[in-house]
């Protein structure tokens, strides 16, 4: 097992400068590696779309098949051209669909393992079942978790884990590889890589189920980090980390020695995808002068759901420092394309429509046809498939058009300013569903609003039957409980100003960003990318149909249903946490045996990293037999059932962001 005192001597050895540099010698050389990250579980395409010379193309993305094609494709171009190359996971493989609901791990691991990953970075998602469960994932998998300032130590559920490593190291002569197991050991006349990890800091704060690990500080784990490795004579760094895009950046800029940052976590697809009718979101390959002024790291990341792979050719001299750093995102699309997002028989592409897609999609370097690979595919027919889709149960809408959620306004370009129309629908849910007469004769309350944060939800809504496994399982797959607490106007408004200015810079993780049911906002960016200010906030006092604006008012106490998550402060919602310090007047909702109970609330903690709710007498159990946790996924098949069954987004905007437009 990896020790923390012994890697803690080590470094300490090496900057103290009682570490002699071995002679190892150098030649440069140029490595590829390709990239995923934020999978989620999503083994099955995404259905999307994309312009192809100004005509809308109905499509499918990725999917663990297809990624597994494209990377025999760059296995095999690597071996025919002798090239060194690594393919790595960033991180947060782990829920997003029914197939981890069912199967919590067991399924990643086997087809992540097929894959012939080198390593992948812990993301915050991988703490979502318990450290029991997450030990047994990483003990089952044929290659390594890295994650040098995760400490694991401390846990007993970790104990005698030995797949769980600092960092792992990598002799290449050509495509042959080889892994050094002993770092005062390292072979010469091969060109040595380091790839080390890195998890969020502040992981309690996002992942509450994180037991007793401990999490390090990003920079200076990872100074100390390069340090070591370059005082042993590995010149060649990569790290591979879940901390998001924006503060990969920063990293690099506070950091030298980096190479290269494989990063996770913001779900940012790097690149410019005008040519498709998307957005430019940020160079690929980015160059990030360091601090010492001279060297400077190559930061990557490939998006989110298995839609695209990344592939980077990184190319080093003889001292380690980084000549050329260029690659792309590729996103991987199915061969049968349709005009309508129903994607009705009729409305398929006839063969010559279809062969000038193909034509158009042939001259681009960001998107592929790619055929999954059978093998793989059949095997999730199979072997899972049968069982997920006997989960999904009764049809409880039906979907005219797609409903498209989005974490942040602008993400699918500059004219957004309304962002998700997924989660104003769900805040409306859990406001309708708080204020029914059977939660209120519980609560004792009448709800003024709702509020939810983006990074709760998981899918869009697709058009067509809408069922009730489509919430629990997918959209809302995190067994969250619904939360009614008081909280004064004072406090929502800096709740909205905080979470919204954190998500404002490029490559912000947008899971904190914030929606609202029977309530609405504006918010103005004075500071392009780093700050700007509430202009209004009303609550809606009306109907959907009539509805009627009052502003929000500082002095004012207002019922508001959060779901427990975010209802405790978790992920940047301080606010909330700081509102119940010393004294809450909330009550948590959950089904017993089939009859809903009220959990009333002391007040929170913060004990070390975390938020813990202290409860007035017995704490709900989740785990007992009978006890339905998931209220938050309740309340939505209830209010979809009971008053949409025609499910179409609402008619007003709850969200609107005015953003600083930059070229």
């Amino acid at each position: 097992m990896f020790s923390k005192p012994l890697i803690a001597l080590s470094i300490t050895l090496a900057l103290s400068g009682c570490v002699t540099t071995p002679a190892v010698q150098h030649q440069p050389f140029t490595l590829t590696v390709a990239h995923i990250n934020d999978t989620h579980s999503h083994f099955d395409p995404v259905k999307s779309s994309f312009s192809a010379n100004g005509v809308e193309v109905f499509n499918e993305f990725g999917g663990y098949p297809r990624l597994q094609a494209m990377v025999k494709q760059y296995k095999a171009q690597a071996q025919k051209n002798d090239q060194s190359l690594l393919f790595l996971d960033a991180g947060d493989a782990f829920q997003g669909s029914a197939y981890f609901k069912i199967n919590q791990g067991a399924m990643n691991a086997d087809l992540l393992d097929q894959m012939g990953l080198d390593g992948m970075a812990l993301g915050n998602h991988e703490f979502d079942l318990n450290n029991q469960k997450l030990n047994r994932f990483v003990s089952s998998l044929d290659f390594p978790i890295i994650a040098t300032n995760v400490d694991v130590s401390h846990d007993t559920n970790f104990n005698g884990q030995t797949n769980i490593l600092p960092y792992q190291i990598f002799a290449f002569d050509g495509d042959h590889k080889t892994v050094v197991k002993d770092i005062n050991n390292l072979p010469k006349h091969k060109n040595l890589v380091a790839v080390f990890g890195l998890s969020l800091q502040d992981m309690p704060n996002i992942a509450p189920h994180t037991g007793d690990v401990k999490f390090l500080n990003e920079v200076k784990t990872a100074q100390s980090t390069v340090d070591f490795l370059k005082s042993k004579g590995v010149n060649d760094v990569i790290a591979l980390t879940h901390i998001g895009n924006a503060t990969d950046i920063a990293l690099a800029e506070k950091v030298n020695g980096i190479d290269l940052i494989v990063g996770g976590h913001s779900h940012t697809l790097l690149g410019d995808f005008t040519n498709i009718g998307w957005s430019n979101f940020g160079p690929y390959a980015q160059m990030v002068k360091n601090p010492n002024g001279k060297a400077s790291t190559c930061i990557v990341q490939a998006g989110k759901y298995a839609e695209a792979i990344g592939k980077v050719n990184v190319s080093f001299n003889s001292q380690g420092e980084v000549t050329n750093c260029a690659g792309h995102n590729t996103l991987l699309s199915n061969d049968v394309f349709y005009h309508k997002s129903d994607r009705k028989p009729q409305d398929k592409f006839t063969a010559a429509q279809t062969a000038q897609v193909e034509q158009f999609i042939a001259k681009q370097k960001n998107i592929v046809i790619i055929n999954e690979d059978s093998q793989l595919r059949h095997e999730i027919d199979t072997k899972y498939k049968p069982a997920v889709e006997k989960a999904y149960g009764n049809i409880i809408a039906q979907v005219p058009t797609e409903i498209i959620h989005e974490r942040r306004p602008g993400d699918s370009g500059a004219a957004d300013k309304h962002g998700s129309a997924v989660a104003p629908l769900i805040a409306e849910s859990q406001y309708y569903w708080a204020n029914l007469p059977q939660v209120q004769k519980v609560t004792g309350k009448k709800v003024d609003f709702a509020l939810i944060g983006a990074g709760g939800i998981r899918t869009n809504i697709n058009e067509g039957e809408y069922r009730e496994g489509n919430v629990r399982l997918e959209m809302l797959p995190f067994s969250n409980y619904l939360s009614v607490l008081s909280l004064k106007g004072s406090t929502v408004k800096q709740l909205l100003q905080d979470t919204i200015t954190a998500t404002l810079p490029e490559g912000a993780h947008a899971g904190k960003y914030p929606y609202g049911g029977h309530i609405r906002y504006t918010f103005d960016e004075t500071k392009a990318h780093k700050a700007g200010h509430l202009t209004s906030v009303d609550v809606m006092t009306g109907t959907e149909k009539h509805p009627i604006w009052t502003p929000l008012q500082n002095n004012k106490t207002y019922n508001v249903v959060i779901n427990n998550y975010n209802a405790t402060g978790n992920d940047g919602w301080t606010p909330i946490f700081t509102a119940q310090n010393k004294h809450s007047t909330r009550i948590d909702l959950i089904d017993v045996n089939g009859k809903l109970v009220g959990y009333k609330v002391k007040n929170i903690e913060k004990q070390g990293d975390k938020y813990q709710v202290i409860y007035q007498g017995k704490a709900p159990n989740c785990k007992a037999v009978n006890t339905d946790c998931d209220t938050d996924a309740q309340a939505f098949i209830d209010y979809v059932s009971q008053t949409r069954h025609q499910l179409v987004p609402l008619p007003y905007s709850v969200v609107t962001l005015d953003r600083i437009i930059t070229k």
